[in-house]
Formats: structure tokens, C-alpha cells, sequence
């Protein structure tokens, strides 16, 4: 991992933000233009807000990652767009033929633009021009491997908004960096790795002095990408989504322009999962060229702005889907619905302001300074609630402490007035792994265990370990759900309505207050195995990726 020392310039005028594939020969190049985005400066303030398009590549696997990461202090919405191009000569041809004709190498704004069918984001649409490059490209898209966590990068060192060089790394070539060749050996990477999949991994440092690529003389330590929600669609399968599910870590795209829009806010900190996972030739590119030559390219913009600045994508004179508008607003608000008074999730607002009755569960809301998710109504006035993220670097052994801290130092009175009193035993009940059934499929699915209601001691005491309001005894506190607690929320129409929903906010793992075998504790898991029970957690783990979730019972009476 000894990288070659590049040149830090700074970029003078705004540019484009491309990607260009090639295979000339039979050999792959990898080439990344510059950032095309519509601010990768969002505003002209002193807060750093930027994002910046991660482009790795390598052309011996076919391994192409394209994702965004947010280096900034702010949430941004981001959109990607690819376009393509082919062209081949024969040995006795002199020139080369473009596949679609009026294209050129050398002029990526006439490339075709990408277009999906409207019911399939794997088949390009029959009557676009896109359609053309099924026969000899295939685009992966989406990043999911069977039982594992999703994948690590390296952060950017470039956290200059006025450099819009994207993060290109292995054989891939930034457009700046590269002064805009299209000769397939022009070097242009501004990122450490080689571009194999899964070059990054947990715990991996990488030292910036000199410094060897364009940014900050410092050392990173890899993160982790969003895991995808769900796969990438056409904004026509996304209006098909109950309102729910409409907003969440994954792609869409507006298959009438071709424009693919991240679904969420990405907060501060955090990376896109994979648009683009790999870019293969097929094998009629070589029935087509025998021993002749070929030149494929993908070229991708991108578009980054703030939240409140959505309507940028809207008015860039392009036909887009008629729901897009809806789409950018849902992101911006954080929720596809309106249910009633209650203010918009992502706006912090005074306990008096909400209206817990008319709350569905599932949504979410901030109260106070601190964003919540809604369970159920109780009854008699009361709510449940818990934090939306978990608190990170706290363990199950630290649980008490923990909910007293937070309830003490990180409530306003106006939240403690509300809280009803609840009784949590100072031994919480043990069920050990072993003694739980579940469904066929091994630890992908641990939703629901099959044996959770059929008589067993341990499953019995489990099972009674319900948070319910005490007034007679309880006090106001916080607590942990209990694995109970959690098995009654889950399910369509409850507070954990999917696996995803049951994840902690910024994609957060979190103990419960059930004991298991042992030392060890059960949680809601993340990553590859994001929302399931996990039964065997070391209950001494403290780690950036989760910790305790503090849930509440309030009383909108009070």
C-alpha cells in the first residue's frame, strides 16, 4: 500500500464529474473526471458542508465501486448519472466505429445516457439509445453479499469544498487529476487502494503525510459504508413502496432522465451504499471485434447539494419523473406522509408540539434535542419511545449507568414531566441462545423465534419481561427494551415493522436488557445481519457502531 506521490493542484473553474471506462485491446483503464456537482461547496459559510463521489476501480476484476461520502458537518441529498459509450475497429479498419452513431470518445456529453426500463433497473429501456449496450455491457448495481457486513472505504483526505477532484483511487482516473486524457495509460488516481472488491477493511489506517494524495497531512481509519435498505429501483417500483418504506438507504432512479438519487439524507460521517458495483463486458464484445480493438467508456456526474436546496434538482430544465418532486421532499422532510399536526422528523421541536395520539409507529420525530422513534400508544395517555441512535461506545454492562445519565443530564424538564414511572428489576431475566428456535435460513433471518410462545422456564420468564407503566411502584426512568419487549414491536403496522426498521438510526447496533449465556447479551444487529436478534453479543462490547438505545414511556397527559 505504498502509493505513488501526486501533485496537490487546486481546481480553478468548476468542471465535470465523470467516469470513463475503457478496454482498448483487451486491457482495461479506468478514468474518473472531475466532480459535476451542482455545489460540492454547499454554502458560503464557515461550516464545512461537501461531499465527495468515490470512484474505485481495477481493470484486471472488473471491480468498479461508485458511492458518495459526506466529509462534512451537514446532511446532503446526492444524485448520480452514467452514460456510456462503445466503439470498435477491426484489424484492416482503420478507424473506429461508434456503436451509437454521432458519438465520440473525446466528447462524453454525447455519450447515451444510461436509461433503465421503468419496471426493471437491470434491463436498459427497449426504445432508448441505451438499450444498444445490453448486448455487450453489464452493470451490476447495488452492493449485497449473503451474510456479510457492508463494505469498508477509505474516507477522503480532501476536504476542500472548491476542489472538486473526486476520490479516485486504483485505476480509476479523476478527470482533473488526469488533465482529461482518454488514452487508457494517463495516470489520474487521488486515493489510496487498488480498486479490488473489498480492498478496505475494519481497523485499517492510512497515513496522508506529505502528503501522498490531494488533501489533509493526516491519518484516516476506514469506515463503513450504509448498508442498502434495499436494492436499487426505478422511481416506478419506488411508488409501489408503502409511504414507510419510501424513504431509506438506497438508490432510485428516474427513469426518465436517468438521474439516480440517493433516498435519505446522508448525514455527517456517512457513505452511500454502492450505486455501481461492477461494470463486465460480455462476451459478444468479442464476437463482434475477433481480434480487433474496443473502447468502452462510463461516465458519470453527480449532483450534491443541501437539503433545503432539493429544488436544484428539479429546475435544471429536464423531464423528470412526475413523482420526483414528492421524492426530494420526502428526503428532505424525512417521511413520505402526513400524519396530522405533529412536526416534520428532522425538526427539533418542544414537547408541547406533538400530538403522540395520532403518531403511526415507526415514525420518527425530535423532541428537545434528541431524535426519537415512535412504538405505540399504551394507552391512558401513554407512549412508547426510544432513541433513534443508539448511544455509540457503551456496553450491556454499562446499561444502568448509562440510562441514568441519559436520562438525567440529556432530558429537558419539559421531557422529564412527561416521563411515567416503570419498574425494571435489578436482575433482569437470562434466556441463553440455545434454548431459542428459528425460522429456516440461519442467522440472515433471527426475526422471530419459532418456539416464543410454546412452554420452556427460561421462555417463560423472558417472555413475561414486559415494560409496562407503574405508578404505584415505578419511577420515571429510562430503560433498555427487553427481548420481549422488542418481539411485540415487531411485525407490519408496529414500531419495528422490518428488519432495517429495527436497526438503530445511522445504522447502529444495540443491546437489549436480556441477559444470555454467560457474559454475553442480546441485541439488534447491523450491518449484513442488520435488524436481527442476536443472542451472544460479549455483553463487555464497546465499540462506534452501537451501545445501549434509551426508550422512554411518556404521558401526553401530564
Amino acid at each position: 500500500m505504498t502509493p505513488e506521490k501526486k501533485n496537490h493542484r487546486r481546481l480553478r473553474n468548476l468542471a465535470l464529474l465523470s467516469l470513463l471506462l475503457l478496454l482498448v485491446g483487451g486491457t482495461f483503464a479506468f478514468q474518473a473526471f472531475n466532480q459535476r456537482a451542482i455545489n460540492d461547496r454547499l454554502n458560503e459559510v464557515d461550516i464545512n458542508v461537501g461531499g465527495r463521489v468515490h470512484d474505485y476501480y481495477n481493470r484486471d476484476t472488473e471491480n468498479k465501486d461508485v458511492f458518495v461520502e459526506n466529509y462534512g458537518e451537514r446532511p446532503i441529498m446526492a444524485r448520480i448519472r452514467l452514460s456510456e459509450f462503445l466503439e470498435t475497429r477491426q484489424r484492416d479498419e482503420t478507424d473506429f466505429t461508434p456503436l451509437i452513431a454521432g458519438t465520440s470518445r473525446d466528447d462524453v456529453e454525447n455519450w447515451t445516457t444510461w436509461i433503465p426500463s421503468a419496471g426493471n433497473i437491470n434491463d436498459r429501456e427497449n426504445s432508448n439509445a441505451s438499450n444498444a449496450f445490453d448486448q455487450y455491457a453489464s452493470l451490476i448495481f447495488g452492493w449485497e453479499r449473503s451474510g456479510q457486513d457492508a463494505p469498508w472505504y477509505m474516507p477522503t483526505f480532501n476536504h476542500d469544498n472548491l476542489d472538486l477532484r473526486t476520490a479516485a483511487a486504483g485505476h480509476a482516473r479523476d478527470w482533473i487529476e488526469g488533465n482529461g486524457a482518454t488514452d487508457a495509460v494517463t495516470d489520474g488516481a487521488t486515493h489510496p487502494g487498488d480498486g479490488i472488491d473489498a480492498y478496505w477493511s475494519a481497523n485499517e489506517n492510512f497515513d496522508n503525510s506529505g502528503p501522498i494524495w490531494p488533501g489533509e497531512e493526516v491519518t484516516n481509519q476506514t469506515a463503513q459504508n450504509l448498508p442498502q435498505d434495499r436494492a436499487p429501483m426505478t422511481m416506478n417500483q419506488w411508488s409501489n413502496l408503502p409511504n414507510e418504506d419510501k424513504i431509506g438507504n438506497f438508490w432510485v432512479v428516474d427513469h426518465n432522465t436517468g438521474w439516480a438519487y440517493w433516498a435519505n439524507r446522508l448525514n455527517s460521517g456517512q457513505a452511500s451504499s454502492y450505486l455501481l458495483d461492477a461494470a463486465e463486458m460480455t462476451a459478444a464484445i468479442e464476437d463482434k471485434v475477433f481480434n480487433g480493438f474496443y473502447y468502452y467508456g462510463i461516465h458519470v456526474e453527480s449532483g450534491l447539494v443541501s437539503p433545503d436546496q432539493h429544488e436544484e434538482f428539479l429546475n435544471d430544465g429536464e423531464q423528470h419523473h412526475a413523482e420526483l418532486a414528492d421524492l426530494l421532499r420526502g428526503i428532505q422532510n424525512g417521511v413520505m406522509y402526513d400524519d396530522g399536526p405533529n412536526p416534520l422528523p428532522n425538526e427539533d421541536s418542544a414537547p408541547a408540539a406533538f400530538d403522540f395520539s395520532t403518531m403511526r409507529p415507526g415514525r420518527i420525530f425530535t423532541m428537545a434535542g434528541e431524535q426519537y422513534r415512535y412504538l405505540e400508544n399504551m394507552g391512558s395517555g401513554n407512549h412508547m419511545i426510544i432513541r433513534n441512535e443508539a448511544i455509540r461506545n457503551t456496553s450491556f454492562v454499562e446499561q444502568a449507568t448509562v440510562l441514568e445519565d441519559f436520562y438525567n443530564q440529556s432530558l429537558t424538564q419539559a421531557v422529564k414531566d412527561m416521563v411515567a414511572p416503570v419498574s425494571i428489576a435489578d436482575e433482569v431475566p437470562r434466556l441463553r441462545f440455545a434454548v431459542v428456535s428459528w425460522p429456516e435460513g440461519g442467522p440472515y433471518v433471527r426475526w422471530l423465534p419459532t418456539n416464543w410462545d410454546e412452554p420452556h422456564p427460561e421462555v417463560d420468564v423472558a417472555r413475561a419481561d414486559v415494560t409496562t407503566v407503574n405508578q404505584a411502584e415505578g419511577v420515571p426512568q429510562a430503560f433498555s427494551l427487553s427481548l420481549a419487549d422488542v418481539i411485540r414491536l415487531s411485525g407490519e403496522g408496529r414500531g419495528f415493522p422490518h428488519h432495517a426498521g429495527r436497526v438503530g438510526g445511522h445504522n447502529t447496533w444495540w443491546s437489549l436488557r436480556t441477559a444470555g449465556h454467560g457474559e454475553s447479551a442480546w441485541t439488534i444487529r447491523w450491518g449484513g445481519f442488520r435488524g436481527n436478534l442476536h443472542g451472544t453479543f460479549p455483553g463487555t462490547t464497546s465499540d462506534d457502531y452501537g451501545g445501549v438505545r434509551p426508550a422512554l414511556i411518556i404521558n401526553s397527559s401530564n
